[in-house]
């Protein structure tokens, strides 16, 4: 068993937490909050990076086909408010408190500015609030925009000295080749000298903007930095309880952390 974390990251994508119609599943969701409260009750700091937020608002909008930046932005200001009023109503059933961070990359570009988010998502742990993180769609622009809130998420867990990143996509990890092809399997252990990219697609998820080598990436990147990263399912029941108490069973990508200061 490994020793366990006093804080993590948990970032979970658009396809985790949307329907095939692009509305959200709030069942999904609420499984994901009954996970993260029990997190809590062992003492663990969570911090989540939550996608959803235009996939909602594009479900919302179904009418509206277009997909320019302004429409976008018109997703993620609708979405992101049904986003959070649903993890406040699921968290709030086990008496948690959540807070909304919206951030930009000029957030952890300049100096004040990071200083400032780190410090307001220090005091949220401290108060025991969980703060649920996301891109701040509705002003971001598309030259300084994250890859995908992977990226966001590699920050954050940089940024709040996490001891674990988890990624939570729809896939099980990385495998050797595509996840639906026979003969394809799980990579259970990547090794800060390892390089299976050669096995990643480039291809996007439906609803998200990154896909599995963007994951992947991330995961290299904060290993590197002594981060230990899993990738697993989202969709499966108990992924959370399952990843964080026995890695070496459960059924994921586990990204080991550099030795390295």
């Amino acid at each position: 068993m490994m020793k366990q974390p006093k804080r993590i990251a948990v970032k979970v994508g658009s396809n985790v937490l949307t329907r095939p119609d692009g509305r959200l599943d709030i069942a999904r969701m609420a499984a994901l909050v009954d996970q993260i409260a029990e997190l809590r009750h062992r003492g663990i700091e969570v911090l989540l990076i939550s996608s959803g937020a235009v996939a909602s608002g594009r479900g919302a909008l179904s009418s509206l086909k277009d997909e320019s930046v302004a429409s976008r932005q018109l997703f993620a200001a609708v979405g992101q408010a049904k986003l959070i009023e649903h993890y406040y109503d699921l968290f709030q059933e086990y008496g948690i408190i959540v807070g909304q961070i919206l951030t930009t990359k000029e957030n952890f570009i300049n100096e004040t500015l990071h200083a400032n988010q780190m410090r307001c998502m220090t005091a949220m742990l401290d108060n025991g609030i969980v703060p649920v993180i996301n891109e701040n769609d509705t002003v971001s622009v598309e030259e300084l925009m994250f890859t995908d809130n992977d990226e966001l998420s590699g920050l954050v867990a940089r940024m709040m000295k996490t001891e674990l990143l988890i990624i939570l996509s729809n896939v099980d990890g990385v495998f050797t080749g595509n996840p639906d092809e026979p003969g394809s399997e799980l990579i259970h252990d990547v090794y800060p000298d390892d390089d299976y990219t050669q096995y990643v697609s480039s291809s996007k998820s439906k609803y998200g903007r990154g896909g599995m080598l963007t994951k992947m990436k991330t995961a290299l990147g904060v290993a590197a930095d002594g981060i230990e990263v899993r990738i697993a399912n989202g969709r499966r029941q108990d992924v959370l309880l399952e990843v964080l108490t026995d890695p070496e069973n459960a059924r994921c990508t586990r990204f080991h952390a550099s030795k390295k200061k």
